[in-house]
């Protein structure tokens, strides 16, 4: 295998860790919010996700992908863009799972989620952190 390639993989495998604990900071304050302070399901999922956007932006630059861009401020703006994107295709796809196909919410998200982590990833790998 060629180093980049193997360089990339060894990212893609850390994105999935730091992913893995960014889905559970979302699942669980999507939970709290949905479940514990009664708020609409797809605003518990926006806040979630944008919390565990930001967790994950700082993981990422940190350790998956070794940036020290001094511009941290305009590389956050990025991944937040593609974050908030990302949250559009999660919301829609949810959305779409949950009430036309009746699939049970936290299924759909965590469905909806796996998507959503490939679009990030490859936003983030070849353009954010480029």
């Amino acid at each position: 295998m060629p180093p980049e390639y193997a360089q990339l993989l060894m990212k893609l495998v850390k994105y999935g860790v730091v992913g893995g604990f960014g889905v559970a900071v979302d699942f669980s304050l999507t939970y709290l919010a949905k479940e514990k302070l009664r708020l609409n399901p797809y605003v518990a999922n926006a806040i979630g996700f944008s919390v565990a956007t930001c967790i994950n932006f700082f993981l990422n630059r940190i350790w998956t992908f070794r940036s020290h861009d001094p511009a941290i401020l305009g590389q956050f703006g990025y991944f937040a863009l593609a974050a908030i994107i990302g949250l559009g295709l999660n919301t829609l796809l949810l959305r779409w799972l949950y009430q036309r196909w009746k699939v049970p919410f936290y299924v759909a998200k965590l469905i909806s989620t796996g998507v959503v982590v490939i679009w990030n990833f490859v936003i983030n790998a070849f353009y954010t952190f480029a």
